[in-house]
């Protein structure tokens, strides 16, 4: 009987709904990303919100600092393929504007929001549109009177500055909302997410804010993700890196797979190489990718080098090739060798393989 891993419990929360993807609850744990180009160039923002669709966002945030970048967040909404968040900060204007403009989450610190009234026009609007908002804790831009309490960001801090922006939505008869509570230092981070999932109900936003570069970025948050997740806390995630969006979208998804919190596209499995492999694996992979991108169900790909590992996990794979000699490799489906094939005609095969599973899913 093959090993199975352990089911993970998600912690409970209740749910909210962003445009049409539920937050919370029972609901997959969903991918977000965020737009990096200017807001008031619709044509590039659109393009952007979009490609992050395609590679499998469930949710993008636009940035809207300005009441003529409200405007054109109305145009941005109208063509996106998926829901979009409006993030705003100072100016409840802004807010009011986006509610009404097609945002399908608004993005706030209450606390910077302004007067007790300018929060309560906000959150009508919110409930006017029917829109649910994030409240976003940094450890980054906390409240004077919170780092001099504390004496310097701690979960503690975070978790009452989170708290404390709650009280002031109820105050408003206002329910409808999640949290962040993001750091740059990983175990902050993570202990602050902790505290709060213990202390409340809401829907609960990942990140680890700032987290860097590509690599370095891409490491933080998957172990401070990875932690979190496997606890059962998170019903969203957004992965911060300085590098292209498309990657924090592909790195999202690549940790819920890894934990096997949802699938989609190809799973592909692949030996680092030796001077054993007998064929181009890191090519062959590259390709694969590339080529396969708009595969959407879950297909598990093997590109092994040689035979030392090649069989067994061909064994486990939906569609698997093992370098061999001579230019020769030996292909398999659901574990049966097929044959063997030219290594010049792996990627072909394979493509059409894939394809192929994949319509029958």
């Amino acid at each position: 009987m093959e090993w199975q891993a352990p089911e993970i419990k998600r912690r409970k929360s209740r749910q909210i709904k962003v445009g049409s993807v539920l937050v919370g609850g029972d609901a997959p744990i969903s991918v977000q990303s965020m737009t990096c180009t200017e807001t008031l160039d619709v044509e590039a923002t659109v393009k952007q919100v979009n490609d992050l669709a395609d590679v499998g966002a469930d949710i993008v945030r636009v940035s809207v600092p300005t009441l003529p970048a409200a405007e054109a967040f109305k145009s941005i909404c109208a063509q996106s393929k998926v829901p979009v968040v409006a993030d705003i900060h100072f100016d409840y204007r802004i807010a009011i504007a986006c509610a009404e403009n097609g945002a399908a989450a608004l993005r706030i610190n209450p606390g910077n929001i302004g007067s007790r009234e300018k929060v309560e026009a906000v959150c009508q609007a919110a409930k006017d549109h029917g829109l649910p908002i994030r409240v976003g804790v940094n450890a980054g831009s906390l409240d004077k009177d919170l780092l001099d309490k504390y004496g310097s960001p701690t979960p503690d801090a975070m978790v009452e500055a989170a708290l404390r922006s709650a009280d002031i939505l109820e105050s408003h008869n206002f329910r409808d909302y999640a949290f962040s509570v993001k750091a740059s230092e990983l175990n902050l981070c993570v202990a602050a997410y902790e505290k709060l999932a213990s202390e409340c109900d809401a829907p609960l936003h990942l990140g680890i804010t700032e987290a860097g570069g590509l690599t370095g970025g891409t490491v933080l948050s998957s172990i401070g993700l990875g932690l979190l997740l496997s606890k059962g806390i998170g019903d969203t995630l957004r992965v911060s890196l300085a590098a292209d969006p498309i990657e924090e979208v592909k790195v999202g998804w690549a940790i819920l797979k890894s934990m096997h919190l949802r699938t989609r596209g190809i799973n592909v499995v692949a030996c680092p190489t030796c001077s054993r492999r007998g064929l181009d694996v890191v090519g062959t992979v590259k390709s694969l990718e590339e080529k396969l991108s708009d595969i959407r169900q879950p297909v598990k790909v093997a590109v092994m080098g040689c035979i030392v590992n090649g069989p067994g996990e061909a064994l486990r794979a939906d569609v698997a090739i093992c370098g061999g000699k001579n230019g020769m490799s030996m292909i398999y489906e659901n574990g049966e060798m097929m044959g063997r094939i030219k290594n010049e005609e792996i990627i072909d095969r394979l493509e059409s393989r894939v394809r192929a599973i994949a319509a029958t899913k």
